[in-house]
């Protein structure tokens, strides 16, 4: 805590910039988001130590909708409360949103997505190397006792034979709890308050109810699935098929496929398929519609949870429940990066790109973000 407490205040614009600038080069999905966050805010600017991050991480992970988007919201929140909370998230948020509407403006107009596979090729196995090196380091304080190192073991045997991310993460808490309660007595919670500034988030949202029936209709639909999916982009499909194929009929499912796949080559949250989505069915004001409804639950999800945070760190019991829940948390993001080195490192090419990289991260300490770029270039030249 005493990094932290050290480290100088940032303003503002100075959250906006680092965020905006992590929102356009943040590809790879949650666990690289995690690890490019954790060398920017962490290590580089010295904004929150390790376990700071990792306590925020854990809570991301219990709360609906997109933890990497919520885990920046934390970091916002953490240096500049609400302020911070709501320049931060917007930020991360808002590079991939307008990329994304650009490509549904293209899209609709082509009726196919832009070629991209040649840089996707190079990025992914240098996506992989900078995910293993902020794990190695994560790590160190997530799995600091022989305990944790068991509960982080089991939670990525659950997730190898397919049990739900959020029950992965429950098992984890439960079990170090456990632990905890066959050596102490457990020490009662201390009273938790709801921040006062949490309505005025709420307020903002009743603007909706001046828009057209089908906006409304459309943010109210993503206003429901971002405060109640859990888990990876696959889950998200499920809910965007059963909510805008089979009941709206406002997407055929080649549409959402292509949606869900823009989400994924684009960077930042992949809940930014909502904006293609919103873009596909009522232009750029669905696409402002349907991402303010989708990513509103996690802003107010993370004003709930940030100041009571610390106050349950001091209880014993929710301090070891916790602990679990970061070494589940860094168990599943180990199972996520070795299934995208599976899918990543196909031939010699990518394991070059793959062995280059983590070289360069671990002896040469390559700033992530320059190590992505340099990597769609080489895939660029290389299709």
């Amino acid at each position: 805590m005493e990094e932290s407490k050290k480290a100088p205040e940032p303003a503002l614009g100075e959250i906006a910039w680092a965020f905006l600038k992590l929102g356009t080069i943040a590809f790879g999905g949650p666990a690289a988001h995690l690890a490019m966050m954790e060398e920017e805010f962490v290590r580089r600017r010295k904004w929150i130590t390790h376990e700071e991050f990792l306590d925020r991480l854990a809570t991301a992970n219990l709360i609906p909708g997109p933890s990497s988007t919520e885990v920046a919201i934390f970091v916002g929140q953490f240096k500049r409360g609400w302020r911070g909370l709501v320049v931060a998230g917007t930020c991360f948020i808002v590079p991939a949103a307008v990329i994304v509407m650009v490509i549904a403006w293209a899209y609709l107009r082509v009726g196919a997505l832009p070629h991209v596979q040649g840089i996707l090729y190079a990025i992914k196995p240098a996506v992989v190397a900078v995910v293993i090196q902020a794990l190695g380091k994560l790590s160190r304080s997530g799995l600091r006792t022989p305990l944790l190192a068991l509960v982080a073991a089991c939670a990525v045997l659950l997730s190898f034979i397919g049990v739900s991310p959020f029950f992965v993460l429950l098992f984890a808490g439960l079990l170090s709890a456990v632990a905890l309660t066959a050596k102490n007595r457990l020490l009662s919670l201390a009273p938790v308050s709801t921040p006062k500034y949490v309505a005025s988030a709420l307020v903002g949202a009743t603007a909706i109810l001046a828009l057209p029936v089908s906006l409304l209709r459309l943010f109210l639909s993503f206003l429901k699935i971002g405060s109640i999916v859990f888990g990876s982009g696959y889950v998200l499909l499920a809910f965007l098929q059963t909510e805008f194929v089979q009941r709206l009929h406002w997407l055929t499912n080649r549409q959402l496929l292509d949606a869900v796949a823009v989400g994924q080559f684009t960077p930042g949250p992949l809940f930014t398929t909502a904006t293609f989505i919103g873009y596909l069915v009522a232009g750029w004001q669905g696409a402002i519609v349907a991402t303010i409804g989708i990513f509103l639950p996690g802003f107010v999800l993370v004003a709930l949870s940030g100041p009571v945070l610390p106050r349950l760190r001091r209880s014993p019991l929710f301090a070891a429940a916790l602990d679990g829940v970061i070494a589940g948390s860094l168990a599943l993001m180990a199972v996520v990066t070795w299934q995208l080195g599976q899918a990543s490192i196909i031939d010699w090419k990518t394991l070059a790109i793959f062995g280059v990289s983590l070289i360069a991260l671990l002896c040469f300490r390559v700033n992530s973000a320059c190590l992505i770029f340099a990597a769609a270039a080489v895939g660029w030249l290389l299709h």
